[in-house]
């Protein structure tokens, strides 16, 4: 019977996770071993509800959603866009909320308009690739980097970066800028494609429960 299926959710580590249990808690769902900080354990599982939870790093979420391994994900748009995974995308959840932007220094500005050959860095290379090849049909030349994007204008390895954008500070204390937002990012919730169409009444119902709480 389906009510003897676990579904498992897979949460991206940190403010996701934390808000993604908040929000489960106001329709009733609950995992108290997940509140205990010194706890070892990899998967936390609430026994009366039929339901299992683990953590990961945010890029391996749409991963484990799209092989079976979760059948639910909570993970930011930006990593969706990024890992392209077979998944069904199907709530916003409308926290961590933020842009992804084209960022630099003012004088890069006309290198966009004028769709001249310039470098780019991010940590996003898909996303980055996708704007400006497929929306500006702009040739470019994408870097990827893992961490401190910022630098790469700054140390002239790049022209612009693509990058999350929250408040915008960090760009500022650097003399960057956004030059063009991308498109809104906040924390979605995907569905593994098998896992729809074997429990679709109980993955609705949290979808419409989920909803009614936003």
């Amino acid at each position: 019977m389906s009510e003897e299926r676990y579904l498992t959710f897979a949460l991206g580590k940190g403010r996701l996770a934390n808000k993604t249990m908040e929000l489960l808690e106001k329709i009733g769902i609950t995992c108290e071993e997940m509140k205990d900080k010194d706890s070892r354990r990899l998967i936390f599982v609430n026994e009366e509800l039929k339901l299992k939870f683990f953590l990961s790093k945010g890029p391996d979420v749409p991963t484990y959603v799209e092989y079976g391994a979760a059948d639910i994900g909570v993970v930011g748009k930006d990593t969706i866009l990024e890992e392209n995974r077979r998944v069904y995308e199907v709530l916003d959840l409308g926290y961590g909320k933020c842009q992804m932007c084209v960022c630099g220094p003012k004088s890069a500005k006309e290198l966009l308009q004028h769709h001249e050959m310039i470098r780019v860095a991010s940590k996003y290379p898909n996303i980055a690739k996708d704007y400006f090849y497929n929306k500006k049909h702009q040739t470019v030349d994408i870097i990827k980097l893992n961490g401190s994007v910022e630098l790469g204008p700054i140390v002239k390895l790049a022209d612009v970066i693509v990058d999350i954008v929250e408040t915008g500070s960090t760009l500022k204390e650097n003399g960057l800028e956004v030059l063009e937002e991308i498109c809104p990012l906040s924390a979605r919730m995907i569905v593994n494609q098998v896992s729809m169409q074997m429990e679709p009444e109980r993955i609705k119902k949290l979808i419409a429960d989920l909803k009614s709480h936003l």
